[in-house]
């Protein structure tokens, strides 16, 4: 334990954020430095608020089962690279969940119980970090090969946590991703401010200098029809991610200027890493209204005011959650309770408890207001309009950012024969592998829409899943030595 009294002697304290008025002029990270920078007068003090309880039950908020007051006491005692090797042990890419993972772990936290929890997520980025830049992170490249091939559809998390497991114990591995570049949602749907392309771009190297080999501007089901990959590879693994966005049905969803997040948002990174799009999608000098208060809502509130929008509001239709959590979401769950974003932070109003009734156009077909009707839970799971509650806001931009509904599946399922549960997804069985043998599926084109730390986590389930699949095949014989080689795929 790192200091039997740290979690009375020590309040958790947050780092500073760089000043709103200098950050949203650029794209870089919200922390002066870097979050590991920023944290770092304070983190030795933080990790010494960990209990390193009997039942520590970070590890049941943690999909990944992090452990947690381990790496923590290493941090106290100085301990970075046997603190480094701790929390890789468990987790492929720390750096991206200690920016991105909304930490369930701390709410779990039993410090949390009566106070205020440890910093988890700021110690795993800090620890992340500071492997990198003391060199603790180095390829790790498999001794030998098995000659098993596995192709990987998608490049995001889940993609790339099952590849670089599945290649350091020797399967040649061969990642497909339809965007020109790998990271998947990683790479064009989480802005810059919030995780900088360069963090990803080294985990990609990473992986290359292990053998992962990596196909890009690929989309299967055009360039390679499923049928076609399913020969060519020993395994197949669906990491695609669920793409297909959330709509809004309501009257003027037609009007221009009524765009989805998923269409916004690749094109601002595109262009913040230097890039030029013709016909971008930009908020300069509009309004902006952004319907759906998740983090993909909160990302386009900072896309949007970094270029320079008029005004930004974003509508949500639960009521506002309390600072407290609620009766029915007890500790250790992850509760509902009023969260402020960075991209929150920095302008904006949020509207709670509204409904989007009605696009409204000009005489050019393009949409300059919206008429929206606050709204009342019906007791039945439903909402039920306040009358004379109707009202109309200026939008001259639109962005629908309410989630997805599921995988793109339809090759999978008319050419492969793959099936889909009663949400949309990908059917898979308790070791990922849907109801074609040697095609699995992981992240959230099996899972549905979820958090990172989800996809991670099921992406090293399903290389466990794979490898199983692969040892006990009769498909190849297996070789044994360091003489077998990698293909060439």
């Amino acid at each position: 334990m790192a200091d039997p009294r740290g979690f009375m002697k020590f309040p958790r304290e947050h780092p500073p954020r760089r000043d709103v008025e200098e950050r949203v002029q650029d794209w870089n990270e919200v922390y002066p430095g870097g979050p590991a920078a920023a944290f770092l007068p304070i983190i030795t003090t933080q990790a010494a608020r960990c209990m390193d309880c009997g039942i520590p039950f970070c590890h049941y908020g943690c999909p990944l089962g992090n452990i947690i007051p381990e790496w923590n006491d290493l941090v106290w005692r100085d301990d970075w690279q046997a603190a480094a090797d701790r929390l890789h042990a468990t987790n492929n890419f720390p750096e991206f969940t200690g920016r991105l993972c909304p930490a369930p772990c701390e709410t779990a936290c039993v410090v949390g119980i009566n106070g205020d929890p440890v910093a988890i997520k700021g110690v795993e980025v800090s620890i992340a970090e500071r492997a990198w830049e003391d060199r603790y992170i180095q390829p790790q490249a498999p001794d030998w090969h098995t000659g098993y091939t596995v192709a990987v559809v998608g490049s995001g998390p889940s993609g790339l946590a099952v590849a670089q497991q599945l290649t350091r114990v020797g399967h040649t591995v061969a990642v497909f991703e339809r965007a020109d570049v790998p990271g998947g949602l990683l790479r064009y749907g989480i802005p810059e401010f919030k995780m900088e392309k360069s963090v990803l771009d080294r985990r990609i190297r990473q992986m290359k200098d292990e053998g992962t080999l990596f196909r890009t501007g690929v989309t299967i089901g055009t360039d390679i029809t499923w049928t076609q990959l399913k020969s060519r590879y020993d395994a197949v693994v669906v990491a695609m991610g669920s793409t297909r966005p959330r709509d809004l049905p309501a009257p003027g969803r037609e009007l221009d200027g009524v765009h989805f997040a998923m269409d916004y948002l690749p094109q601002a990174n595109r262009v913040a890493r230097g890039r030029t799009v013709e016909n971008q999608i930009v908020a300069t000098d509009k309004h902006v209204v952004v319907i759906g208060g998740g983090d993909t809502g909160s990302d386009c509130i900072g896309t949007a005011l970094r270029q320079g929008a008029a005004s930004v509001s974003q509508l949500e239709i639960f009521p506002a959650p309390g600072q407290d959590r609620p009766a029915n979401q007890p500790w250790p769950t992850y509760p509902a309770v009023w969260r402020v974003s960075t991209s929150q932070e920095e302008g904006g109003q949020r509207i709670f408890e509204a409904s989007t009734t009605e696009f409204i156009g000009d005489e050019e077909g393009h949409v300059r207001q919206l008429r929206l009707v606050e709204v009342k839970p019906n007791g039945t799971g439903g909402f039920s309009p306040v009358e004379g509650s109707e009202r109309v806001i200026p939008a001259d931009m639109v962005v629908l950012a309410m989630g997805f509904v599921g995988p793109e599946a339809e090759g999978l399922v008319d050419e492969l024969g793959v099936g889909l549960d009663r949400r949309g997804n990908v059917a898979r069985d308790e070791n990922f592998m849907t109801g074609v043998e040697g095609v699995f599926a992981c992240g959230d084109a099996g899972r549905g829409q979820s958090l990172i730390v989800w996809a991670i986590a099921e992406g090293r389930s399903c290389a466990a899943g794979v490898d199983a699949y692969l040892s006990g095949s009769t498909k190849l014989p297996r070789p044994i030595g360091p003489q077998v080689r990698p293909m060439t795929l």
